[in-house]
C-alpha cells in the first residue's frame, strides 16, 4: 500500500476522536471509541505493518544519533512510521487529559485549548495541562496524596 495514502487515512482518521473528545467529551460513544483501546490498536496495526514492510534502513540510519535518526525519515515509509507514533500517543494523552480533568472537576472549556495544542504540538499540550492543573489544584504532582 502506498504510503502516501496509509499516512492520509490515518492523519484525517483520528481527527473525529478529537472533535468527538473536545466537543462530547463524556457521551456514551466518545467512552466507547475513544476511551478503549480501538484506536491505539488500529494505528498500532498500521505501525506494525509500517515497520515489517519497511525497506531495509538507509546506509547510516538508526536511533543512536540525531544524524542517524534524520536518515530514517529520508524514505516515505520512515515518516508514516514516526507521524503514526506520534498519532497514538497524543490521542492517548489526549484522552487521558480528558479523563484526568473530569476526576478532577476542572471546567472543559478550560481543557479545550490544552486538546488543541496537544493534537498539534503534543508535548506543548501536555505542559499546558500539566499547568492548568497544577493551577486548578494547587498541586504540581499528578498523583493523588
Amino acid at each position: 500500500m502506498d504510503p502516501s495514502l496509509v499516512f492520509l487515512i490515518c492523519n484525517t482518521g483520528v481527527l473525529p476522536f478529537w472533535l468527538l473528545l473536545a466537543v462530547a467529551p463524556h457521551w456514551i460513544w466518545t467512552q466507547r471509541l475513544v476511551h478503549s483501546v480501538l484506536v491505539p490498536v488500529l494505528l498500532g496495526g498500521v505501525y506494525l505493518w509500517g515497520v515489517v514492510t519497511a525497506p531495509a534502513l538507509p546506509e547510516g540510519g538508526g536511533f543512536g544519533s540525531l544524524e542517524a535518526v534524520m536518515l530514517l525519515f529520508t524514505v516515505p515509509q520512515g515518516v508514516l512510521i514516526g507521524w503514526v507514533h506520534y498519532l497514538v500517543f497524543d490521542l492517548f494523552i489526549g484522552a487521558w487529559e480528558v479523563r484526568d480533568a473530569k476526576r478532577h472537576d476542572i471546567p472543559h472549556l478550560a481543557l479545550v485549548p490544552c486538546l488543541f495544542f496537544t493534537l498539534m504540538l503534543g508535548p506543548i499540550g501536555l505542559l499546558m495541562y500539566c499547568a492548568l492543573r497544577g493551577f486548578m489544584r494547587r498541586s504540581a504532582t499528578l498523583v493523588e496524596a
